[in-house]
């Protein structure tokens, strides 16, 4: 009789080991998901809610060789809906277009923080000095203008973050 017995089974395969470590990563990164996924569907991070309150026209002059002077102070109002989650925004810039067109310059809100259930009020000065308009808006602005009312559109595009604890979110851009 020999003294030693083998059994075979002491040297694993390093494809066992590989697969072994390969599941594992797999299950952690599963499990990070889904408590990500819970996490968002529990919050569910709602869109702040812009209103224009005012607008003051302090200029706006179309002339005939299609081009557009215009100045406005805007009043913004700004009210993260979010019970739990604060919003960073990181660029906001306010323009006025007609007819889909831009007809002022963008102005930059500075960057700021808005905790939950909180208002912001910004009062902005937007203009356009000289700004080339198309022929036929030129036409349809001065129709609007002897009808006493103008068509302007006030939009704001950003980028902004989520905040949630500590936790900080990436960039998100919106309109």
């Amino acid at each position: 009789m020999s003294g030693s017995k083998d059994c075979g089974g002491h040297h694993k395969s390093p494809r066992k080991k590989f697969r072994r470590v390969i599941t594992c990563i797999l299950i952690f990164l599963l499990i990070i998901l889904i408590t990500i996924l819970l996490i968002w569907a529990i919050l569910h991070p709602s869109k702040p809610n812009f209103t224009l309150l005012d607008t003051t026209v302090y200029a706006f002059n179309a002339t005939t060789v299609n081009f557009l002077t215009s100045n406005f102070q805007i009043t913004v109002r700004s009210q993260n809906p979010n019970d739990d989650i604060g919003i960073y925004y990181d660029r906001l810039d306010v323009y006025a277009t007609y007819r889909d067109q831009e007809i002022t310059l963008r102005t930059r809100f500075p960057p700021t923080y808005q905790g939950h259930n909180e208002v912001n009020i910004w009062s902005p000065i937007i203009y356009g000095t000289m700004v080339p308009i198309s022929p036929e808006y030129s036409v349809a602005l001065g129709a609007e203008q002897m009808a006493g009312s103008v068509f302007l559109v006030i939009k704001i595009d950003g980028r902004l973050r989520w905040k949630v604890g500590t936790f900080i979110t990436g960039s998100k851009w919106g309109k």
